[in-house]
């Protein structure tokens, strides 16, 4: 196997790959990243337990400028083999392997010999029927995974809570993910031909590392899906993730439909008095701060004993309703004002120890964020 290739672009590839190499694995092999070379162009695959990427450096690629001048395959160490590429001198390299599987790799006055292993014994990415397909904006996946992912569990107590839920259904996404002590659920309307329903869970870190993969100029991404698998197709890149298995909870009854006290805030604003109070929250034993609704009043506060307290008025759009108080984490606030981004946002309260809602003002449900309150007595 030999061939050559700009390393700029070769990186570019590489890095996508290697977001699938985990350090430790139960397969040895799997800490390597496998090399297939044909006559088309060269194929890159890295893989752990969870999610497998695939990615085709064609030879019509001009900026790749892909030189075959042997087929072969092997495995590399994927960590060595990454830190080598990045480091070369020049702006071409050539990789030479041969039937020991030692690959000689070539850059400018840089020459190293690393050590491969024999591909037969890499694991085969599962099959998915491409009958059936879905297909998304990538900058409305990569904005539907950001906004919920915030919210999945990262305890492994409960395996199902550590998955975004994603049900497509009558020309509708509606993707939920909880810890069960805060909630983000987005709902989108599908255009074109989806019209299979599916009930699905993926692993938050999975759709994690492919809002990462997904740019900011992104063209359509293509859904298949399996029974235990679920296949993102971008571009000359594709990424398997495996499913989770079990029942997603319902969480459709956790969302207050009612709403005693209301309190509209810009997004920014609000996001900048959090981070303010919870200086002082995160050196006190419980992380907790206070929000209090009067009449025409809105305070933020928090107390910690072994510092001192914070106290800011708000200032806000539109403040209705009976007046509350309620002690929340924080942290979750933080996250779901992020999600919001520039917009106005609408604070929905039932009972002080009621979970409550936050919704963009223009969003017309289709977007929510739901905190679950902190007991301070």
């Amino acid at each position: 196997m030999k061939f050559s290739v700009h390393r700029a672009a070769f990186i570019q590839y590489l890095n996508d790959v290697q977001r699938a190499i985990s350090a430790k694995t139960a397969l040895e092999i799997l800490s390597g990243i496998k090399l297939d070379l044909s006559e088309d162009g060269l194929t890159m695959t890295g893989s752990n337990s969870d999610i497998s990427i695939e990615t085709v450096i064609s030879i019509a690629d001009e900026q790749a400028a892909l030189n075959i001048e042997q087929t072969g395959s092997v495995v590399l160490p994927a960590r060595f083999f990454n830190e080598i590429v990045k480091k070369l001198p020049a702006e071409t390299m050539t990789l030479e392997v041969n039937e020991r599987f030692q690959a000689a790799i070539t850059s400018g006055s840089a020459d190293f010999t690393i050590n491969g292993v024999d591909p037969e014994a890499y694991p085969h990415l599962p099959e998915i029927d491409s009958r059936e397909q879905l297909t998304l904006s990538g900058d409305i996946l990569k904005q539907v995974i950001n906004q919920t992912v915030i919210a999945a569990s990262k305890q492994e107590t409960r395996p199902i809570l550590t998955g975004i839920h994603l049900a497509f259904k009558e020309g509708e996404l509606l993707a939920v993910a909880t810890d069960s002590h805060r909630l983000s659920q987005r709902k989108l309307q599908l255009t074109g031909k989806n019209e299979a329903d599916h009930d699905i869970i993926v692993p938050a870190q999975s759709m994690n590392e492919l809002a990462k993969m997904i740019g900011e100029e992104s063209e359509d991404i293509e859904i298949q899906i399996a029974e235990n698998q679920i296949l993102f197709i971008l571009g000359n890149t594709s990424f398997y993730s495996r499913l989770l298995e079990g029942n997603y909870p319902d969480t459709t009854r956790l969302i207050p439909q009612t709403a005693t006290t209301t309190l509209e805030v810009n997004a920014p604003e609000f996001l900048r008095a959090i981070e303010r109070a919870s200086l002082l929250s995160h050196e006190g034993r419980n992380n907790v701060v206070k929000l209090t609704l009067t009449s025409d009043k809105a305070m933020l506060s928090s107390n910690s004993p072994e510092i001192g307290n914070v106290e800011e008025e708000l200032t806000f759009t539109e403040l209705k309703g009976d007046d509350l108080e309620i002690s929340f984490n924080p942290d979750y606030m933080k996250d779901a004002l992020r999600s919001f981004g520039q917009s106005e946002v609408l604070l929905s309260f039932t009972l002080p120890l009621r979970p409550f809602t936050l919704v963009p003002s223009e969003a017309n449900g289709d977007f929510v964020q739901l905190i679950t309150p902190v007991r301070t007595i």
